[in-house]
C-alpha cells in the first residue's frame, strides 16, 4: 500500500481490514483522489477521510467505488458485508460534554441520479408525470376561461 499513511493503532480489526481492502480497491482503479471524487458524488477530502479511517464512508460511496473498480456483484456484496461490520465497530469521535451540535460524521451527500435506486427513481418519475398532467390541465382550463371571456 505504498503511499498510504499508517492507520491508527487502536482501530478495531473490522475497521482496519475494511479500510485496507478499500485502499486496495481504490489503488486497483488507478485513480487519484481527485479523479475518484470527480467520478463519484464524494469529494477528494471525503475520500481522504474514508481511506485514512478518520470517518466511515457511506454505503453509497463504497458501492460507487466497487462499480468504478469493476467488481462483480458477488465481490461487491462481500465488500458491502465488510462495510457493515466495519461501520458497527467504527470508533465514534468524542463530543465535548453537553455539545449536541457537534456532528459525529458528515451526512451522506445526495445521491447522484445514476446511483438512485430504481424503485425510488420510478416513484419520482411517476410523481413528475402527475405534476405535468395537473399543470397541463390548469393551463387548458385557463385557456378555456380566456376564450370564454373573449367570446362572451
Amino acid at each position: 500500500m505504498g503511499g498510504w499513511q499508517p492507520l491508527p493503532d487502536d482501530l478495531p480489526p473490522e475497521v482496519r481490514h475494511f479500510v485496507e481492502q478499500l485502499r486496495l480497491l481504490k489503488d486497483r482503479t488507478g485513480l487519484s483522489l481527485v479523479a475518484l471524487g470527480a467520478r463519484t458524488a464524494y469529494s477528494k477530502s471525503s475520500w481522504h477521510r474514508y481511506l485514512n479511517a478518520t470517518q466511515p464512508p457511506p454505503r453509497q460511496a463504497v458501492t460507487a467505488l466497487c462499480r468504478i473498480a469493476g467488481l462483480e456483484s458477488a465481490e461487491a456484496e462481500r465488500f458491502t458485508v465488510r462495510w457493515e461490520l466495519a461501520v458497527q465497530a467504527w470508533p465514534r469521535p468524542a463530543r465535548p460534554a453537553g455539545d449536541e451540535s457537534a456532528p459525529e460524521y458528515e451526512d451522506d451527500p445526495t445521491l447522484p441520479w445514476w446511483d438512485t435506486p430504481e424503485e425510488a427513481a420510478g416513484r419520482r418519475a411517476g410523481a413528475g408525470l402527475i405534476l405535468y398532467g395537473v399543470l397541463l390541465l390548469v393551463l387548458m382550463l385557463l385557456i378555456l376561461l380566456v376564450a370564454a371571456v373573449a367570446l362572451g
